[in-house]
């Protein structure tokens, strides 16, 4: 397979514009589509600002930073990826949506290209499907933020061919990041035990074993977590967290995939995190 030279990363969120940066960072020509200019100009900006504050810290040098920028261009048309040797996709969590992408990247971008997502928990192989290249799909999960976790999921579908996987492993390599091998089934590594901890979390509270507050003092005091599982439930995003539970919970019917009825009131309230304000703390 040919050597990855030009990345197109599909997505405007926070993911998407990590993903631009460290492929770009890396010496990676990219192309970020989002559906829309102002979107994808969004994402450039946004890129720029982070490196920018990068050379005021003196983490890297403002000809770096120029280099970076210099190697990325957006835009809202799909037909802008056809040249791509990887196309990595970070858009909403949901595999209908998914789906139709990789079944319109795969009548776009060049017959040898790479088509991988970013997913945390979908099944690799219903997108491979969507295509007439499942050989050439794998998951290439980055963990957010992208730019400073060092950690990559490279997940092989069934279908994946050993020349896609090493690939992919080269490319993250080539990134900075270590590289762990997965099978294509729900939740990868890190997913599929993180989120039964966080769940287990917030049952342990309502059985009045401690306190909230208690709970993340103590898993960051007695393990060594940066956070507790309170803290990175609104960092993750309840919403987000509920998708990925049931995902989990649809592919291995374990109960402790089951979300937690309090979960789910709460994304109903809109009380989602950080993100919304509020979420198990206050963020106002």
């Amino acid at each position: 397979m040919a050597e990855i030279l030009q990345v197109g990363i599909l997505g405007s969120g926070i993911m998407g514009s990590g993903l631009a940066e460290v492929a770009a960072s890396a010496g990676h020509d990219v192309v970020v589509r989002s559906r829309t200019l102002e979107g994808a100009n969004a994402v450039r900006d946004k890129i720029a600002s982070g490196l920018e504050r990068k050379v005021a810290k003196g983490k890297i040098e403002a000809g770096e930073c120029q280099a970076t920028m210099s190697r990325i261009r957006v835009t809202d048309h799909l037909g802008q990826l056809a040249d791509c040797d990887l196309v990595i996709e970070s858009v909403v969590e949901d595999l209908e949506v998914k789906r139709f992408l990789f079944a319109e990247l795969e009548q776009i971008v060049k017959p040898e290209g790479i088509l991988a997502t970013n997913t945390s928990t979908l099944p690799i192989i219903d997108l491979a499907m969507a295509t007439q290249r499942p050989e050439q799909v794998c998951g290439i999960h980055f963990f957010n933020p992208a730019p400073a976790m060092s950690l990559v999921e490279i997940v092989r579908p069934i279908t994946a061919s050993d020349e896609t996987i090493a690939a992919a492993t080269s490319f993250a390599e080539h990134c900075g990041k270590d590289p762990v091998l997965v099978e294509d089934r729900a939740g990868f590594v890190v997913n599929a035990l993180l989120f039964p901890y966080l769940n287990n979390a917030v049952r342990l509270v309502e059985s009045g074993t401690a306190s909230m507050e208690d709970v993340d003092t103590a898993m960051k005091g007695g393990c060594g977590f940066p956070m507790g599982p309170f803290q990175l439930l609104d960092l993750v995003g309840l919403d987000t967290t509920v998708a990925i539970l049931d995902a989990l919970y649809e592919e291995f019917r374990d109960p402790h995939y089951a979300a937690v009825p309090t979960m789910r009131r709460m994304v109903a309230a809109g009380r989602l995190g950080r993100k919304s304000g509020s979420g198990f703390y206050d963020y106002g």
